[in-house]
């Protein structure tokens, strides 16, 4: 077993990085500008509300100067909403889910309404759309109708992930899709549940309602990460085994943006889903048997694309640390903590270290040393850490959210380590 250090090196600093009466929840991924000089948030105390959550912001790390760079009009408990919000890794832009601006009590903010939206933070209040959406056909290619989550930059900052709902067909069969660059913005027919988009959007993942036994077939795509500096996609797939028991595994697939935008007819037509263009074909990667943990978190890759990294139970149902050769399919346990990680993971940009949160502390793994710190000292009674700790670009820092009690309130909080 991997015996946790407890926080007495004195080069560990940690500080409540924001101050004001709100919440300020970091997404999982890419909350460091990519100078490291901000990080962004939205205005979250509860993970489950983006629906009622109106403002997005950002924090300066070295002073704790915040500022609001985008904030919702009308908004009421149905919608539109933001949240989930993170940088590009090669500019000054955010990117966030949106609800639709038409919500209301009958159609209210929901996985099958959302958007991708944009900010430059040098603009902020000035937000336009990432991905064009369509619900009025014959539908416009490179568009979607339903709703986008979660999205994430490749490395090069080029391409943007996303897990889909179709608000139409199948609502509750998520996917996985992919925008690509355009040279003009993708343009749409008017309608109040419609957008214009700068970018091509498609889904890269087919999903099945009923895998067949012991097949490759999948019945949901989900939580993905890119693969190192490459344009392939490594996800979660819901696949049944030979004994017709729900698992998760690891698949892949390769994205090529001409072959994305070739295929016109990949939008789709009244009464069906979006298809995956023609040429694009996933593949699955590892082959457990067991499958993955059902603990929600994302795939994370190394920083040479060589690994997947990821969570699955150990004999006594703790959340241990897989990795999954990329070449091979090869998967083992690289952890065996006596306790149970408790989050979603992160590894560092430079791909030796993954951080998490357990029994309500936040720990670092080095992954060739395996070697365990505990970088916070807090009792299980304490304010709850909530959410994913998150590296900061150049590795030297981690941000996590922590309930933070002031005047009789609590609000998450965005603390931050600093490990020189």
């Amino acid at each position: 077993m991997y015996n946790p250090e407890k926080n007495t090196n004195t080069s560990i600093t940690i500080n409540t990085l924001t101050a004001s009466d709100t919440g300020h929840t970091m997404h999982h991924n890419n909350a460091f500008s990519k100078d490291d000089e901000w990080i962004v948030f939205d205005g979250r105390n509860d993970d489950t509300k983006i629906g009622e959550t109106s403002t997005i912001g950002i924090v300066n790390v070295r002073t704790g100067e915040e500022k609001i760079i985008y904030q919702t009009q009308n908004q009421t408990i149905y919608g539109p909403g933001v949240g989930a919000v993170s940088f590009s890794p090669t500019s000054d832009r955010v990117i966030f889910i949106h609800g639709l601006t038409n919500a209301d009590s009958v159609k209210p903010y929901d996985m099958s309404r959302r958007i991708g939206v944009g900010i430059d933070i040098d603009s902020p209040l000035q937000a336009f759309h990432y991905d064009p959406r369509d619900v009025v056909a014959p539908y416009t290619p490179g568009s979607l109708r339903g709703g986008t989550h979660s999205h994430c930059w490749s490395a090069d900052g080029r391409l943007i992930s996303f897990t889909y709902n179709d608000e139409f067909v199948d609502p509750d069969l998520r996917t996985v899709g992919v925008m690509v660059p355009v040279d003009r913005p993708v343009v749409v027919e008017k309608n109040a549940a419609n957008n214009d988009g700068e970018m091509y959007a498609a889904i890269v993942s087919d999903v099945i309602r009923e895998p067949k036994w012991g097949s490759d077939e999948i019945s949901k795509a989900f939580d993905e990460c890119w693969v190192g500096a490459t344009h392939t996609i490594a996800f979660q797939g819901h696949t049944r085994n030979e004994r017709g028991e729900l698992i998760t595994e690891i698949y892949l697939v390769d994205i090529d943006e001409d072959l994305v935008k070739a295929d016109a007819e990949a939008v789709g037509r009244q009464g069906e889903r979006p298809h995956v263009p023609r040429g694009i074909q996933q593949r699955r990667l590892s082959r457990t048997g067991k499958g993955l943990s059902d603990l929600r978190h994302w795939l994370r890759s190394s920083a040479d694309g060589k690994y997947i990294y990821a969570l699955a139970k150990d004999d006594q149902q703790r959340n241990q640390i897989v990795q999954c050769s990329v070449e091979t399919g090869e998967f083992q346990y690289i952890s065996e903590f006596g306790f149970s990680i408790e989050s979603p993971i992160n590894i560092s940009y430079q791909g030796g270290k993954i951080t998490f949160i357990a029994r309500n502390n936040v720990y670092i793994f080095d992954i060739a040393a395996k070697t365990l710190q505990q970088l916070t000292d807090h009792k299980d009674s304490e304010l709850k850490i909530v959410g994913a700790p998150v590296f900061s670009r150049k590795g030297d820092k981690i941000a996590f959210n922590q309930f933070v009690r002031k005047d009789g309130q609590e609000n998450v909080q965005i603390k931050l380590i600093e490990v020189e």
